[in-house]
């Protein structure tokens, strides 16, 4: 049980780093599992479908951080706001289940099948080498961007970001990466890209956690639980710290150097599988 509590607080530190940058958490976090797996079970079976439900509801942490952070600025209630201030909450609310509505209604009707089908080494590899490349071509248009606040976002550009969210059911692509590539695209600001899409995450993520709970046929016990709550503990204290460092570091600097950390870490996980080094077992 210590060995597992400490696998956990390591899965906390990947997911709480990677959910935010546009690098994947899923692939990196899949590298960590085929390397360190859970064993909080008796059986292999129990050990992965309890896996499959940890790496979705571990985001719970890292949504909580999103919450805590912005709390002012999403809350439509707060004291200090005036009335004008209130309005646009709620208008900036109702952007964001606008922009949340394709990946749900792809990720319900699509969920087992991205499971089955393209969970697997080679697609995320895949994905993550795309993206990256997308990312450098990107950057160096040199476009100037035309939206640059949250509040600049039309009820249209929110859903069009959507549909670019619902693109990361590609296991590989990120959801960060997803909509901060697709925000760029339509003309966002850097920050403002990666604020709305911090944003984003609430409810897609929220959903995507309670899906995984409703469709897991096994109870999770004492001791999953601890392991589960220990990992989004962790996820949760090192989302705080990166999402305020990553909005520092996007005011001076570009999004290349993530797409080349996407490219290398694609090419590493295409020689591995190629290799037979990870199981059939990986991104499953």
């Amino acid at each position: 049980m210590f060995m597992e509590i400490l696998k956990s607080i390591l899965y906390g530190i990947v997911q709480g780093i990677t959910e935010w940058l546009p690098i994947s958490s899923t692939g990196h976090l899949d590298l960590l599992n085929a390397v360190l797996p859970f064993n909080v079970y008796s059986t292999a079976a129990e050990n992965v479908q309890f896996w499959n439900m940890y790496k979705v509801v571990i985001q719970f942490g890292s949504i909580i951080a999103v919450i805590l952070l912005y709390f002012t600025k999403l809350n439509p209630w707060a004291s200090t706001k005036s009335a004008e201030e209130k309005k646009g909450t709620w208008n900036l609310w109702i952007k964001i289940l606008i922009a949340s509505i394709p990946a749900a209604i792809v990720g319900l009707l699509l969920d087992d099948i991205v499971d089955q089908y393209l969970s697997t080494p080679y697609v995320i590899a895949i994905a993550l080498i795309v993206y990256g490349v997308l990312f450098i071509w990107i950057e160096n248009r040199h476009k100037k961007a035309v939206i640059k606040s949250v509040e600049g976002i039309s009820n249209k550009k929110a859903a069009e970001v959507g549909v670019f969210q619902m693109l990361a059911l590609i296991p590989g692509t990120s959801r960060s990466g997803s909509t901060i590539l697709g925000a760029t695209l339509l003309g966002f600001s850097r920050g403002t890209a990666t604020e709305f899409s911090f944003f984003m995450a609430i409810p897609v993520m929220f959903g995507a956690s309670l899906l995984k709970i409703v469709k897991m046929k096994m109870s999770i016990g004492f001791s999953g639980l601890i392991v589960l709550l220990v990992g989004m503990l962790v996820a949760f204290v090192v989302s705080v710290v990166v999402i305020r460092s990553f909005m520092k570091y996007i005011r001076k600097h570009d999004f290349k150097i993530f797409g080349l950390y996407r490219i290398v870490f694609g090419i590493l996980i295409l020689v591995l599988a190629a290799a037979g080094i990870l199981g059939t077992g990986f991104g499953a």
